[in-house]
């Protein structure tokens, strides 16, 4: 169903929901409070020079089906601006997004060395084997070119620890497989000079390749369903095989830019002039706040770039680990895509700002020319809770539903309560599915440590599947409201969290 709300007689919204359920609480009022920014801009369309488009407007919301509550801006927000951005509508981990790779293993070739697996997964991820050297100019070219960057300078680490998997021309066929083809211009790194390292110097970073806290994961996943058989069989998916899904962002670098993006945005606002409440800002397309405006673009699209980076080298890590114990196996990119970013949006030859805060792109037929997906539409990743069903669909291009779709099944548990959830689903959970973590809890010298070892089982509990939606419900109404259509189900085989 759709819920309809309109705010201060003029800001439209739209809330995508399973039937018979209703919003979160809390996340409504996060709604409530990001709905005065109607009242912020209002206020600045009557300071002279501030937007250089008096028609500068909230265009349209709408709140996609695992909506829920954010850090100040609901997840699930999905907004269309223009003649300004709201920064924090994309949230500080830039580029969050999903990675989906296709392969010709079996589940039962994983199954047999699963034990070996994890062991070598749990070196690779988080035992200081990622082995991922840089130089300086690599780093430079990541931040400011994106994939694109680090395909022209790859020969500066080439053969080198995880570069033994990188095949140049591989990755630039990859491009067109990614979205933006992974690939923002920005014109500095501002603040990053000390992580850039030396120019000509090899040397290692602590936060590319890893997945993050929270909901990231990496996980192997097995095809259970085909729902659309031309659709899967373009996108190489066949019943039985094995994928590999990809959830992660931009780590300590978004939070790094945007940190200096509040910075930014609060800058231009006029002096004098009482703060919103809500404390969410827009910054203007205008010619007053031109340099701020081109800085935020540059900081976004480091965070941007180096998030797309992160998902490439924790595949490239994924592929080494099954390799090393496997053997040779073929991996290839399906697809990849954000989920928090801004998106420049034309309409009626004219410019918008399409704001997506954990929401996913779901282009049609139409905005996918010219790339592989032009007959099908874009791919849309849907994971589900740990341990749950995950989906893919293809993209409608509903400009009702602002070409978006969720991200997600969205929390019904906060972290807090999912800690102390039902220990009998807990136990039950945990006999069925296969976790690598960075804590082994089978280890001897760990038995006798209860402290560890409730951390451990507080942090599983947390992202347990009773904590969130059912993931199947929140699929559906994509269906039902034209936003996406089903193409596959897939079903973890095991996952790997922080």
């Amino acid at each position: 169903m759709v819920q309809n709300l309109v705010f201060n007689k003029k800001t439209e919204a739209s809330i995508y929901l399973p039937d018979d359920t209703q919003p979160d609480k809390k996340a409504m009022e996060e709604l409530q409070q990001l709905m005065e920014l109607q009242t912020t801009i209002e206020r600045l369309l009557q300071q002279p020079g501030y937007f250089s488009d008096e028609n500068s407007r909230i265009e349209k919301m709408i709140f996609t089906p695992d909506f829920h509550k954010g850090a100040g801006i609901p997840i699930g927000t999905v907004m269309l601006t223009k003649g300004f951005v709201v920064p924090q509508a994309m949230g500080n981990d830039i580029n969050c997004g999903m990675r989906v790779y296709t392969t010709d293993l079996t589940e039962d070739q994983i199954g047999s060395r699963l034990q070996e697996l994890t062991g070598k997964i749990r070196h690779l991820f988080f035992e200081g084997g990622r082995d991922i050297p840089m130089t300086g100019r690599q780093r430079t070219a990541m931040f400011q070119n994106g994939l694109q960057g680090l395909l022209e300078t790859s020969h500066d680490s080439a053969g080198k620890g995880i570069w033994q998997y990188y095949e140049k021309e591989e990755q630039e066929k990859e491009l067109q497989k990614v979205a933006f083809q992974g690939s923002f211009f920005a014109e500095d790194t501002e603040g990053l000079t000390d992580f850039i390292g030396g120019f000509n110097q090899l040397s290692y970073d602590d936060q590319i390749g890893t997945i993050g806290g929270g909901n990231h994961f990496a996980e192997v996943q097995r095809v259970a369903e085909i729902y659309d058989g031309q659709t899967a069989n373009a996108w190489n998916l066949k019943k039985g095989s094995i994928l590999l899904m990809l959830h992660t962002g931009s780590l300590m670098i978004g939070h790094h830019s945007g940190m200096l993006n509040s910075k930014i945005y609060e800058s231009c606002y006029p002096q004098g002039l009482e703060h919103p409440e809500n404390k969410i800002y827009p910054l203007p397309q205008s010619e007053m706040a031109k340099d701020q405006w081109n800085r935020f673009w540059s900081v976004t699209n480091n965070a941007a770039n180096f998030g797309f980076a992160n998902r490439l080298f924790l595949g490239l890590m994924m592929k080494r680990s099954l390799t090393e114990i496997i053997g040779d196996f073929r991996m290839e990119l399906l697809y990849d895509s954000p989920h928090n970013y801004i998106w420049r949006k034309e309409i009626d030859g004219e410019e918008y700002f399409l704001h997506r805060k954990g929401a996913c792109s779901a282009r049609g037929l139409e905005e996918m020319e010219d790339t592989p997906f032009a007959y099908y539409g874009e791919p849309v990743m849907i994971p589900g809770s740990m341990g749950s069903s995950s989906y893919l669909l293809r993209g409608m291009g509903n400009p009702e539903g602002l070409w978006s779709a969720s991200h997600g099944a969205g929390r019904s548990l906060s972290r807090g309560a999912a800690i102390h959830g039902n220990d009998q689903l807990f136990q039950e959970f945990m006999k069925k599915f296969h976790i690598i973590t960075p804590i082994d809890p089978n280890r001897n010298d760990l038995k006798g440590r209860r402290d560890i070892l409730k951390k451990w089982e507080e942090g599983i509990r947390s992202e347990a599947p009773y904590a969130y939606k059912d993931i199947d419900q929140v699929v559906n109404v994509h269906k039902q409201h034209d936003l996406a259509d089903l193409v596959a189900r897939m079903e973890p085989v095991f996952t790997v969290k922080a």
